[in-house]
């Protein structure tokens, strides 16, 4: 690192000041009215998309339009705003942090972390594009000044002083974000229920139930195993004994579990232990998560019924196990097939399995609007 140029005692007030930037002429002291913002979309912006994220780049007029002046500052100037501003520095509340100025996702609240700092600080980042990162060396000190992965807005810097894993703090100016917390679970609908199936890599499975008739949802996560909520990284060790699987959430009065197990054992090879194609391992394996009696025996009956009249030429393979927890596995993961549709293994193992549902199942595929 160079020396700064500044008196010691200077550079280390300044540091103190403004940890997460640097504060120009324009509004010195930003004060923020409300941190906790429970806005999830900006009508008045029409670039502010949680979805949306291919690169925007504004003119300074442009932004001037349809972002606050003190947003603008920071965001736009890459002004600091007054530490210990309101209470998003302190907030445990669960939810998602999206950039202020564009609405892009940037941290999940399970990363964020209390900081003596007076900035709402995160030891990790929503994935590796939501921020990026670029050097500053403004009054004399060498940061690294984080920027929105789409709009380029500023949000503050990144330090090497954080917590495990990642040993990094991204110290983020409360005004540079929206905060949308979790909803409320609502009461169960009578007529739903869930069932979790494992046929492979989740993706491929979440692609077929997603087109199906009384299917409400279908979430990528995992079930199984010895491990507590384990990341996407360890269960592809194949060490943890989870097994890759979806979540269905189905109507009862539009779908049955007959017509979800038909559609399971038509789309998986139910005969190869802990495979599907080339994907190897017990995290493969075809298995059944069963939550109650009335599941365990469907899923009983399917099987012996395949079995008894020789639909395949081996034995299934398919284990009945009792559920005890399924862990969602992140976003990026979630309907991989429709967001990620020009990936190679999209088109060569996804896409096949979809044709042959749609094929067989053409007349229970929900109606496109």
């Amino acid at each position: 690192m160079r020396k700064p140029i500044y008196s010691l005692v200077f550079v280390v007030s300044l540091f103190i000041l403004n940890a997460c930037g640097q504060t120009h002429n324009s509004p010195a002291n930003i004060s923020k009215k409300s941190s906790m913002k429970n806005v999830i979309s900006k009508p008045e912006n029409p670039y502010y998309s949680n979805s949306d994220t291919t690169k925007l780049n504004l003119t300074d007029l442009e932004w001037s339009k349809v972002i606050s002046p003190d947003l603008y500052a920071v965001a736009r100037q890459a002004d600091t705003e007054r530490a210990f501003t309101g209470k998003m520095w302190e907030s445990t509340t669960k939810g998602t942090y999206y950039c202020a100025a564009c609405g892009l996702k940037l941290f999940q609240s399970e990363q964020k972390f209390v900081s003596s700092c007076g900035w709402p600080s995160f030891f990790e980042q929503e994935n590796k594009n939501s921020v990026v990162f670029k050097d500053d060396n403004s009054y004399g000190m060498k940061r690294i000044e984080a920027l929105c992965g789409r709009c380029n807005s500023h949000l503050g810097h990144l330090f090497d002083d954080g917590p495990a894993p990642t040993g990094k703090r991204y110290c983020m100016n409360a005004i540079s974000l929206d905060f949308v917390p979790d909803t409320i679970t609502p009461e169960p609908n009578k007529n739903t229920e869930t069932i979790i199936l494992g046929g492979g890599c989740y993706w491929c499975v979440e692609a077929v139930y997603e087109q199906l008739e009384g299917v409400e949802k279908v979430v990528s996560g995992f079930a199984g195993g010895t491990v507590e909520n384990p990341s996407y990284e360890e269960v592809c060790t194949g060490t943890t004994g989870a097994a890759e699987v979806v979540e269905i959430t189905y109507d009862k009065t539009k779908t049955n579990l007959d017509e979800l197990f038909k559609v399971f054992f038509t789309v998986h090879d139910p005969t190869t232990l802990n495979r599907q194609g080339a994907d190897v391992g017990t995290q493969y394996r075809s298995v059944i998560f069963y939550k109650n009696e009335s599941q365990k025996k469907a899923a009983e009956s399917i099987i012996s019924e395949l079995n008894t009249n020789h639909v395949y030429t081996s034995k299934i393979v398919t284990t009945l196990e009792p559920f005890k927890a399924f862990y969602k596995a992140k976003d990026y993961h979630q309907n991989y097939y429709q967001n990620n549709q020009s990936q190679p293994y999209c088109q060569m193992v996804i896409q096949p399995k979809l044709e042959k549902f749609e094929k067989v199942f053409k007349d229970r595929l929900k109606k496109k609007h």
